[in-house]
């Protein structure tokens, strides 16, 4: 290593003695949804006013010359979003010291083959015994487009990977992952145990590509009831739906009737009817009524009346007979006298 070392030095110190400056070092693309930076190390030169040169050049036109990107960069890095994702490029850089420069270093490089796919934007929930997903994006982040990237690639999907959580699983043995592929921003994953966790991830896929992006951060969701309800439970609430009714219907009356006779015994109190007028009215209309008894006193006034005929008067009385009394008062006066007498002897 120290051989190795030496000689690195030495080198350089032949180029430096020779004016030559060193191409930089590992070149290298990072692109994270076509957000692409071009990034190299530094070469080994003692002077610290470098700059760098950066072209480009598409490979379908060979007779093409390249094109500067960037020019005078300080830093070793260099954004190339701006380039066309579907055309692939042949990049140089080079390193320059005042009117001196070191040798081009290349890279190839397509943004629809060679950016990463972050993961898409997830939900979670739990309904009805089923989990359902939701998902979006990721989302192209170059020139601040924000364009869903499916609107760049001819084909697109969205892959899901669900299993049991772990702490629900026999220690020792791996989860089970199974896995659904679905076109849609939406997917329920049914056929699930009833209240169990769950856990999701969820990745894009470019199946023309056949290549496949990262995965999204877990998300875990307990299942709830399967929305099958268990026989036992319909007869115990048919059965207590019954007894609740009957229950219900029996108080009812029973309130009912106690109610119904404190109203009457409140409005209508209970009287007992007199025995003679009971008796009185269950006479019919055309019966004799009774009268109330007559004393004994006002019996004795009514007497009997007998009036007799007085026998005919002979000629020799007839003066006498004939004679008609001057006063009629007083004629009827002794006739009520003569009855009286004749009833008081009767008697």
């Amino acid at each position: 290593m120290a051989a190795a070392l030496r000689a690195a030095l030495c080198s350089g110190l032949l180029l430096c003695a020779s004016g030559m400056i060193p191409k930089p070092r590992n070149v290298r693309i990072t692109s994270v949804n076509l957000k692409s930076i071009l990034q190299w190390d530094a070469p080994r030169f003692p002077k610290e006013n470098l700059t760098y040169t950066v072209q480009y050049k598409s490979s379908s036109l060979r007779g093409d010359a390249p094109r500067t990107l960037r020019t005078g960069l300080r830093q070793p890095r260099c954004d190339v979003s701006a380039l066309s994702p579907y055309v692939r490029y042949t990049l140089r850089l080079c390193a320059r010291a005042g009117p001196r420069r070191s040798r081009w270093a290349t890279l190839s490089f397509r943004a629809m083959d060679d950016t990463t796919i972050g993961p898409p934007e997830v939900r979670l929930r739990s309904e009805a015994g089923a989990l359902h997903v939701d998902f979006s994006g990721p989302f192209a982040q170059r020139q601040q487009e924000g364009w869903p990237l499916r609107q760049y690639y001819g084909s697109w999907a969205y892959r899901i990977l669900y299993w049991r959580d772990s702490t629900d699983t026999q220690p020792g043995s791996a989860p089970r992952v199974s896995q659904v592929d679905t076109t849609h921003n939406s997917e329920v994953l049914s056929q699930l145990e009833p209240w169990t966790l769950y856990c999701v991830r969820v990745q894009a896929v470019v199946p023309e590509l056949n290549k496949s992006g990262e995965l999204s951060t877990e998300l875990c969701e307990q299942t709830t009831h399967n929305g099958v309800t268990p026989v036992w439970i319909t007869v115990t609430v048919l059965v207590g739906s019954m007894l609740v009714m009957v229950t219900a219907v029996t108080a009812g009356f029973f309130c009912s009737f106690y109610l119904y006779r404190l109203a009457k015994h409140i409005f209508c109190p209970s009287y007992v009817f007199p025995q003679h007028l009971k008796e009185f009215l269950s006479k019919p209309a055309s019966a004799p009524q009774p009268f109330p008894p007559v004393a004994q006193e006002e019996l004795l006034v009514c007497d009997e009346l007998t009036v007799l005929a007085e026998p005919p008067q002979t000629p020799s009385e007839g003066s006498g007979a004939s004679r008609t009394p001057e006063h009629p008062q007083d004629s009827a006066q002794g006739d009520s006298d003569s009855g009286l007498g004749t009833a008081s002897g009767e008697a």
